[in-house]
């Protein structure tokens, strides 16, 4: 799966990529929304796992451009938040998220969420293959 990782922190992105990367996967990092939104508009992403407070465009204003362009409404969103994940659930916008997950990422949590997420991509491309 070709994943982008979207945080401002580069300890987290370095963190995040190096065990993406070791569970076969491939990565790109945005350092913000901004910076994110550009490269998913040009690439070809089948994740995007996004931090929800960013300078310069927030994880939820991201979000919600991801799932306005055609190109990337359907790539699922796995939301990265320090503000705890049951505080989102009052967000009018809590179903733009495929998947919410607390910040310090707990590896074994974020790797569970991860293969779930690619059995969901696996199913969707041999669907589409058998169309």
């Amino acid at each position: 799966m070709n994943i982008l990782v979207v945080d401002d922190n580069k300890t987290v992105q370095e963190k995040l990529a190096a065990f993406i990367i070791s569970q076969g996967h491939n990565v790109d990092l945005a350092i913000n929304g901004l910076d994110a939104l550009g490269k998913a508009q040009q690439g070809n992403y089948q994740l995007f796992v996004i931090d929800h407070l960013m300078p310069l465009m927030n994880g939820l204003q991201l979000t919600k451009n991801l799932r306005a362009n055609q190109l990337t409404s359907s790539v699922p969103v796995l939301f990265m938040t320090t503000q705890g994940s049951h505080t989102l659930k009052g967000l009018v916008e809590f179903s733009l998220f495929d998947k919410i997950i607390d910040k310090p990422i707990n590896e074994e949590h974020f790797l569970t969420i991860l293969s779930e997420l690619s059995a969901v991509h696996f199913e969707s491309d041999t669907l589409q293959a058998n169309l």
